[in-house]
C-alpha cells in the first residue's frame, strides 16, 4: 500500500503535507555549449551524478540554455538505473538526468534524510521500458511529516548520533570481511605450497613417490585416455557407416599437445610435487560455439540448457539464469556438451577469476563461447583441487599477465592450457582438500555471519528513519512553535516566489 493511502499517527505539533504541494523542483537540461577544460568563458561546472556524488567535474559551460542548482538544494537522479538516489546540492548547471529539490524553511538535513529513506522504494518502482525514471506520481504524493523547527534539529542530531555509531560498526564488519579474504588467500597459498600438509608428508615419507615418477604416471594416464578415445571414435565411425553415413560424421579426437612455460618465477614446492601445465595433464579444455553457430535467436523456453557467464560465480553456480536451445540445434553443436563435474571457467577476467564446478542437476548442457570447459579425466588430479587452485592469487597473477582486450578483458583456451598447476600425489590432494574443507567452511560461516550483521545494520538504519519521521525518535517540547505556524510562513513565501520556482504538478518533475 502506498504511504499516501495510509493513516499516519503523528504528534499534535506536526503537520503532514504531500511533497508535490510543498517542495520546489526543477529538472536539469543539457547545456548548449560545453568545454572539457575550465576557461574564462566556460567556468560554470556541469553538475551530473559524478559531480554531486564524488565531486568529479567532467565539463564546464557558459550557462547558455542551462538550469541552475544551488548548495541549499537537494539533487535527485531522475533517469537511469540509480533513479531516486539523492545527494546534497552544489552550485552549477543542473545535469539533464537530475532534478533539484528545495524544501523552503525546513532544516536541510531533516529533508535530506527523509528523501534518503525513500530511495529503495523510488528506485524499485521506477517507470519506463528503456531508460527507467522516477515515477512522479509516487514521489510527489509522498506525505512529508513536518515537525516544529527545533524538533527537526533534535531529530537530525539524534539520527546522526545513531548513524555515527552504526557506521563505526559497519566499518568494523567490512574490515573483518576484508581480513577474512586475506586469511583465505593465506590458507590457500600455504595449501598449494605444500606447507599445509608438511606434517602429513613427514608421516608418510616412505610412501611418497618422486616428482619424476608422478610426471611419468600423469603422462601415461593421459596417453591411455587418448587411446580410449580413439577406440570409441573407431566404434562410432563403424556405427555411422553401418547406418548409411547418415548425420554428421564423428570427429576424430585431437592428439594431446605438450605445452611449455617459463617456470623460474614460480614458488618452490616440496620435492614430491611438480609444476605442470594444465594442458599437459589429463584434461580437456574447450570453449563453446562461436558466432552464428549459437545466436540469441536460437534460445527457446525449454530444451537443452545453455551455460552462460551469468551462471558462473566464484565456486557458485547461479541457478536463476536460464537459457535453452532445441534438440535439433543441440545436435548441430553437441561437441560442446558439458557434464556434471566439469569446471566452467569465465574467459572474461576483470578483478578476479570466476569458475564453478557444474552441479549434478545439470545433466546435459552446452557452454557458450565465453565459458571455457575444463574437464578433468582419470584419477591423478582432483577436479576440486584444480578448481580451488585456479581461485588463488598465484593463479590470478599468471592469468593477469595474459589478459588482452580493452573493452572486455579476457584470455583464450591456449593461454589457459599453458598455465602451471602445482601437482602432488592423489593421497596428498585428498589430505589438502580435507584440510581446506574444514578451514574454508569456518571462513564461510564467519563471512555469512558478517553479511547477516550488515543486513541487520541496514534494517536498523531504516528503523531509525521510520521512527524519526513518525515522531518516535525524540521527545516533543510543548514550548516549540507548532508546525502549523511554520507551514503558514512557508505557504506565504511560496506565494511570493516567481513562477519559475513554483511547485510543479503532481504528474511531473518539470
Amino acid at each position: 500500500m502506498n504511504e499516501s493511502a495510509m493513516k499516519i499517527e503523528l504528534p499534535n505539533s506536526w503537520k503532514l503535507v504531500p511533497l508535490g504541494e510543498f517542495v520546489l523542483n526543477e529538472k536539469g537540461k543539457k547545456p548548449k555549449r560545453e568545454s572539457k577544460e575550465r576557461v574564462t568563458d566556460f567556468n560554470i561546472p556541469y553538475i551530473d551524478i559524478a559531480a554531486f556524488e564524488k565531486g568529479i567535474i567532467k565539463s564546464w559551460t557558459n550557462g547558455e540554455g542551462c538550469r541552475f542548482c544551488h548548495e541549499d538544494d537537494f539533487l535527485m537522479v531522475w533517469d537511469g538505473s540509480r533513479s531516486g538516489l539523492v545527494g546534497k546540492g552544489m552550485s552549477g548547471a543542473l545535469g539533464s538526468t537530475l532534478v533539484r529539490i528545495n524544501f523552503p524553511e525546513i532544516v536541510n538535513n531533516y529533508a535530506f534524510y527523509f528523501l534518503r529513506s525513500k530511495f529503495s522504494e523510488i528506485n524499485t518502482r521506477a517507470k519506463g521500458v528503456g531508460i527507467p525514471h522516477v515515477d512522479p506520481n509516487l514521489l510527489w504524493n509522498y506525505r512529508f511529516p513536518i515537525p516544529p523547527i527545533n524538533e527537526q534539529k533534535r531529530i537530525v542530531a539524534k539520527i546522526e548520533e545513531f548513524f555515527s555509531e552504526l557506521d563505526k560498526g559497519i566499518e568494523s564488519l567490512k574490515t573483518a570481511r576484508e581480513q577474512l579474504k586475506v586469511y583465505r588467500q593465506a590458507v590457500l597459498k600455504h595449501a598449494f605450497e605444500g606447507k599445509l600438509t608438511a606434517d602429513w608428508r613427514e608421516k608418510n615419507k616412505d610412501k611418497l613417490e618422486s616428482a619424476e615418477q608422478l610426471l611419468i604416471r600423469i603422462k601415461r594416464e593421459r596417453e591411455e585416455h587418448y587411446q580410449q578415445q580413439l577406440k570409441e571414435y573407431a566404434a562410432a565411425i563403424k556405427a555411422w557407416e553401418k547406418n548409411g553415413e547418415k548425420g554428421k560424421k564423428p570427429s576424430k579426437p585431437s592428439k594431446p599437445k605438450n605445452f611449455t612455460t617459463e617456470r623460474s618465477t614460480f614458488s618452490d614446492v616440496p620435492n614430491s610435487w611438480v609444476w605442470e601445465c594444465i594442458g599437459n595433464l589429463n584434461t580437456e579444455i574447450f570453449d563453446g560455439p562461436f558466432g552464428s553457430n549459437l545466436k540469441t535467436s536460437d534460445y527457446i523456453d525449454e530444451g537443452v540448457r545453455v551455460i552462460r557467464l551469468e551462471n558462473i560465480g566464484q565456486m557458485e553456480f547461479i541457478e536463476d539464469k536460464y537459457s535453452y536451445i532445441s534438440e535439433e540445434k543441440y545436435e548441430s553443436i553437441k561437441k560442446h556438451t558439458v557434464h556434471p563435474g566439469d569446471i566452467i571457467f569465465s574467459s572474461f577476467i576483470i578483478e578476479n577469476i570466476r569458475l564453478v564446478i557444474l552441479p549434478e542437476n545439470i545433466e546435459r548442457a552446452i557452454n557458450k563461447a565465453d565459458c571455457f570447459c575444463v574437464r578433468v579425466n582419470g584419477t591423478l588430479l582432483r577436479k576440486d583441487y584444480l578448481a580451488t587452485f585456479l581461485l588463488t592469487r598465484h593463479a590470478y597473477k599468471q592469468i593477469e599477465s595474459e589478459i588482452h582486450g580493452i573493452g572486455r578483458p579476457r584470455i583464450n583456451t591456449t593461454q589457459l592450457k599453458s598455465f602451471l598447476v602445482p601437482v602432488c600425489s592423489s593421497a596428498e590432494q585428498d589430505e589438502i582438500m580435507a584440510e581446506l574443507s574444514k578451514t574454508l567452511s569456518l571462513i564461510l560461516n564467519a563471512e555469512n555471519t558478517i553479511d547477516g550483521e550488515l543486513q541487520k545494520s541496514e534494517a536498523l538504519r531504516q528503523s531509525i528513519l521510520k521512527k524519526a519521521f513518525s515522531g518516535q525518535l525524540v521527545a516533543q517540547d510543548p514550548n516549540d512553535e507548532p508546525a502549523s505556524v511554520l507551514l503558514k510562513r512557508i505557504r506565504a513565501e511560496k506565494e511570493s516566489q516567481s513562477p519559475q520556482r513554483k511547485t510543479k504538478s503532481k504528474r511531473g518533475a518539470a
